[in-house]
């Protein structure tokens, strides 16, 4: 009697492996004869594809424009044109302002906490909260518990990883 479980064990084993087997191999032969990788100029011709759509939207709104304002295209287009080079000239591509030095942010990681105190401080004076809360409120911001609360930890926005001042 057990050796007849056994064998149903091992056979239903056996087709379970067979199925997941067959279930594995068979999307895997179908993904390689596909053989459905993108080449260079798939992804040229999509870029490219963005790039035809794009003037086209812009010879639509230069007519359109043209026509509201009673004047031929090619004096808007030339116009447009104008305005984007003067706008490229004026702005860059990574013109972004220059980040602050370590020191920078320290000073004003020191100033911010030295903020919360006075208001905490106040709280408390004012009754409004006891010291230990005060306390646990200073140890929950230094360890990055409330976000955005300026003083947090790696990955928190203002933290050593994060982004931003945080304080706001």
């Amino acid at each position: 009697m057990s050796r007849t479980i056994r064998k149903k064990h091992l056979l239903a084993g056996l087709a379970t492996a067979g199925v997941l087997g067959v279930g594995i191999a068979a999307p895997t032969m179908a993904f390689a004869a596909d053989n459905a990788t993108p080449t260079p100029s798939a992804s040229t011709s999509a870029n490219g594809d963005r790039q035809q759509q794009r003037a086209d939207r812009r010879a639509e709104f230069a007519e359109a424009l043209a026509k509201e304002l009673g004047v031929s295209t090619d004096k808007v287009t030339a116009a447009l044109e104008k305005v984007r080079e003067q706008h490229r000239a004026d702005h860059p591509k990574g013109d972004r302002p220059e980040r602050p030095s370590a020191e920078e942010r320290q000073a004003k990681l020191k100033e911010r906490q030295a903020k919360l105190k006075e208001r905490l401080d106040q709280a408390v004076k004012d009754g409004k909260l006891t010291q230990e809360q005060a306390d646990a409120i200073t140890k929950a911001v230094e360890a990055g518990v409330f976000p955005g609360g300026g003083f947090g930890g790696p990955g928190r926005h203002g933290g050593p990883a994060g982004h931003g001042d945080g304080g706001r």
